[in-house]
């Protein structure tokens, strides 16, 4: 099994940048599709960003594309989510996750059977 950590969160004034990651530690995250689902208070995780294993393929939702930007190192076992522009409804706790099984769809929780403990970011306005 692979462990994910996320970290990077945190207050961010409106119109802001940060930037997330994730760090797998036990087995390679190189053949694994990647992803960042976010968790608002009082609602469901949504799908935020993936990446497929080589980093060739990328997919956003809508409410952050052209915003945000997922990447991947594969080397150093670690995921990246660049956030540009931070909107208030942009806060939430931020989830890294591996398709650990393959297949599935990369916006689909069930898709996903490892996931870290989330990271916290707030925008303020």
């Amino acid at each position: 099994q692979v462990q994910l950590v996320e970290s990077g969160g945190g207050l961010v004034q409106a119109g802001g940048s940060l930037r997330l990651s994730c760090a797998a530690s036990g087995r390679t995250i190189s053949g694994y599709s990647m992803a960042w689902f976010r968790q608002a208070p009082g609602k469901e995780r949504e799908f935020v960003a993936a990446i497929s294993w080589s980093g060739g393929s990328t997919y956003y939702a809508d409410s952050v594309k052209g915003r945000f930007t997922i990447s991947r190192d594969n080397a150093k076992k670690t995921v990246y989510l660049q956030m540009n522009s931070l909107k208030p409804e942009d806060t939430a706790v931020y989830y890294c996750a591996a398709n650990v099984a393959g297949g599935g769809k990369y916006y689909e929780r069930m898709s996903y059977a490892s996931w870290g403990q989330g990271t916290q970011v707030t925008v303020a306005s």
